[in-house]
């Protein structure tokens, strides 16, 4: 992403404003690393914990101030030196520039006339930043002793970042100086902007980002100072939690997966140029060339001299947006609000439900989605929905009945209602359940409406309250959509309409004509079930993968780049998780996204990771 810094950079070098003695700052990042690896606050204890936190960040932020090491000048007195470093070492420069584009900050701007489908940006593998880099850099000895570097392949990049930014003479100086000095990301946020977060889906990754942040920076302050293979790294006199953050954001923002050279696995990387576009609705164009072991990007669209070049980034919700990217889309079509339903295990038809879902390839307990689009539910939701309200004969006509089997695959399609009163059941159930989430919020979508014309608004409290009204206005129209039809199914029911009949041989059960809706439940992507454990970084969560389209003749094979957060691009409802966990190994490949914000690294860890990483901090002393 191309966005400018919103913010005063530091003065570089010296000029701290106090001096802080070695035993007095251990001492604070002693307590901070203690603060960070203790137990999960209590339900609604979550708020007076990240006070607590940024209370101790801000005591060491003050003790460093003029300690960060940033450049003289300004990012675009960089951009001349950028081009000439990435032509020199065989990218793509003709056919684009980078520009200012306002609100978007910089991107890249055809120069001359881009034809849809067309090959105009290539980045050789040696221009990249990438994990195998940083092993064979200054970092490696520590990489070979850390556990956490080598199961966090986000940390290890916010790391190879900051040596290499400390070199005068590093191969990549021309690509870190154009990075932007400072972020959007929630890290970023002061603490009146995150109140704006309050009570959104949002808030708990929020959290977590911050909390893993400080962690991960407290437990890498101790290496730096203690462990014998840290002693070389440029960072050892000034390692402030700035320039962990900056690193942090600069990888979260920009990471993706690449192939390794002989494409056994999966590798993160940050991809100099490529990384100044900026996003829109569309698919993705971009994928790895094997042969020419170069990341390749093709036109998303056709463009005009002079318009500026998108790319499309995945099917984020602009909850992750917000939380990895630091921007709110508004058009954003993939925008959805996560719903977390469970079939009760004191509940007398339980066994009964949970053996049909079973059967449907469904969780009885799952995180789903309610959509910006229409439908507002996706077939795997409906289906829950319908068994988790079917009555004890439905239960067993699906179960034991005439073509139980078949009738599984019924399930998710909107032309195949179990019985009038179950729509009316499910529709009523996801009506009451979208407006008791909507009581959930401390303020009306009017009144959102009306914060937002404020023109003294920061942009950060603008793009946070903007989150807040967008996730309020998908659970509204849910909770009306729930209404219009349960009203229609008990208009059904009492002019007594034939209900449509299963037909084994019905051709709309094997064919995807209008909607995702009309395919068999267990055939579908079933949505990502939520799961705090599953996070060990910045953004974990790996699903499927979408088929890249052949590559035309004489061109070489081109594997998939993966998002920031080895997420599918394409998967329909994914549950993004908690800000942020990466880990390198067992990831699948995507079909190219650009990285998300990067859940990742900074992020993370945690929760099993960084937990860990507390711990060893402690046994270690480290």
């Amino acid at each position: 992403m191309g966005k400018k810094s919103r913010v005063k950079t530091q003065k570089s070098g010296t000029g701290a404003t106090a001096v802080v003695s070695p035993k007095e700052m251990m001492n604070l990042i002693s307590e901070l690393l203690s603060k960070c690896s203790s137990a999960a606050p209590s339900p609604g204890k979550e708020w007076e914990e990240y006070v607590q936190i940024r209370g101790l960040v801000e005591k060491i932020r003050k003790k460093q101030k003029g300690l960060s090491v940033t450049f003289d000048g300004t990012r675009e007195d960089f951009f001349p030196e950028l081009m000439a470093w990435a032509a020199k070492n065989g990218a793509s420069c003709e056919g684009f520039e980078i520009a200012d584009f306002a609100e978007e900050g910089y991107g890249l701007k055809a120069s001359r006339d881009i034809k849809a489908d067309e090959l105009f940006l290539w980045i050789p593998r040696k221009m990249l930043m990438t994990v195998e880099s940083a092993k064979n850099s200054v970092l490696g000895p520590l990489y070979s002793q850390d556990r956490i570097l080598q199961a966090m392949g986000n940390v290890t990049l916010a790391f190879h970042l900051l040596c290499e930014r400390a070199d005068p003479a590093s191969f990549w100086l021309p690509y870190i100086q154009t990075l932007p000095g400072e972020y959007d990301t929630p890290l970023y946020y002061e603490e009146d902007e995150v109140q704006h977060l309050q009570s959104t889906q949002a808030i708990q990754d929020v959290f977590s980002q911050y909390k893993n942040t400080a962690r991960q920076y407290a437990y890498f302050y101790k290496v730096i100072q203690t462990h014998p293979n840290a002693s070389k790294l440029p960072l050892k006199d000034a390692f402030t939690f700035d320039d962990y953050r900056w690193a942090v954001s600069s990888v979260m923002t920009r990471q993706n997966q690449i192939p390794t050279e002989d494409g056994s696995r999966v590798t993160l990387a940050l991809i100099p140029l490529w990384d100044m576009c900026n996003h829109t609705n569309g698919l993705i164009t971009t994928g790895y060339n094997l042969e020419d072991d170069r990341c390749e990007c093709v036109a998303l669209q056709d463009y005009k001299e002079n318009e500026q070049i998108y790319i499309f980034y995945g099917t984020r919700s602009n909850a992750e947006f917000v939380i990895h990217n630091g921007f709110f889309f508004e058009s954003n079509a993939h925008d959805r609000v996560k719903i977390k339903l469970g079939v009760s295990k004191s509940e007398r038809l339980y066994a009964m439900k949970a053996e049909v879902l079973a059967r449907a390839g469904i969780p009885a307990s799952s995180i789903f989605a309610l959509h910006c689009s229409e439908p507002p539910i996706s077939a795997q939701l409906l289906a829950f929905l319908r068994v988790f309200c079917m009555t004890e004969e439905e239960l067993k006509d699906y179960l034991v009945g005439d073509h139980a089997i078949n009738k599984i695959f019924t399930l998710g399609n909107t032309e195949f209602p179990v019985s009038w009163e179950n729509e009316i059941k499910l529709w009523t159930f996801l009506e009451t359940r979208a407006a008791l989430l909507l009581k959930t919020y401390k303020s009306t979508s009017e009144e959102d409406r009306l914060l937002l014309e404020k023109p003294d608004l920061s942009f950060h409290s603008r793009v946070a309250i903007k989150l807040r009204l967008a996730e309020k206005e998908i659970l509204e129209r849910a909770a009306s959509g729930g209404r219009a039809k349960r009203e229609h199914f008990q208009k059904q029911l009492e002019e007594g309409a034939p209900l449509p009949k299963y037909e084994e041989s019905s051709i709309s059960l094997l064919e995807n004509s209008d909607s995702d809706s009309k395919l068999p439940i267990i055939l579908q992507k079933l949505e990502e079930a939520e799961s705090a454990e599953r996070d060990l970084g910045m953004g974990a969560e790996l699903v499927e993968v979408e088929a890249e389209a052949e590559p035309e003749a004489g061109e070489g094979p081109r594997a998939p780049l993966l998002n920031g957060e080895g997420k599918a691009v394409h998967e329909d409802d994914a549950d993004p998780g908690p800000a942020g966990q990466e880990t390198e190994s067992g990831a699948k490949l995507e079909n190219g996204g650009k990285l998300e914000n990067g859940d990742a690294a900074s992020q993370s860890d945690d929760d099993q990771s960084a937990r860990r990483t507390g711990d060893e901090a402690k046994d270690d002393g480290n």
